[in-house]
């Protein structure tokens, strides 16, 4: 079975079997706070091409964003329910259907926004941006305190740019040198163990 046949049978018995949940989980989103269920975002996907990637919203609506991109810490930003969300990683369930229509695979690194692709090394890009960005990957297990860890630092975006993020592109090549479908599989039960934990 290939990774693409595998995500497609995959993804389409799990959007089957889990669309009470999503739908539950839109409509309390919604009865939280005004504003759409599901949140869309740019990002950067396969051969770099941009994609809009779907997640529950975890944030109010209308309320002023910092001038950096990522969400670092206590967001006051973020709902009740879209801490629980986050927390459990329900709000990347709607990435199921992303990888259902082809723009992203169950592993693979994940995508970034283009304002971040840009700190790329060249070679790196390349090699990154030649497969399917994942839902999960190996620096999704490593880095699942993300926000808590940015928080620590008095320049987050720095941190990231300069820290986090060339540790995640390692982590990236390394998972890309030895992929394969077992390598998958193996990474998506630890995922789900790590969030269940």
């Amino acid at each position: 079975m290939t990774k693409r046949v595998f995500d497609v049978v995959v993804s389409g018995i799990a959007l089957l079997l889990l669309s009470p949940l999503l739908l539950v989980l839109g409509i309390l989103v919604r009865a939280e706070s005004p504003g759409p269920a599901i949140f869309r975002q740019e990002r950067v996907g396969r051969y770099g091409r941009p994609f809009r990637i779907h997640k529950f919203r975890t944030m109010r609506e209308g309320e002023r964003a910092p001038a950096f991109m990522l969400t670092v810490g206590n967001d006051p930003r973020v709902t009740g329910l879209g801490a629980f969300l986050r927390r459990y990683k329900l709000d990347e369930l709607p990435q199921l259907i992303d990888v259902f229509v082809g723009h992203m695979s169950f592993v693979g690194p994940r995508p970034e926004m283009s304002a971040y692709v840009m700190h790329y090394p060249e070679e790196v890009r390349n090699h990154i941006l030649s497969v399917r960005p994942g839902i999960t990957d190996p620096s999704s297990i490593e880095f699942r305190d993300e926000s808590a860890l940015l928080a620590t630092a008095p320049d987050p975006e720095r941190m990231y740019v300069e820290e986090i993020l060339p540790k995640k592109l390692a982590s990236s090549r390394r998972y890309l040198e030895g992929r394969s479908l077992l390598t998958d599989i193996q990474l998506i039960w630890r995922t789900l163990r790590n969030v269940s934990s």
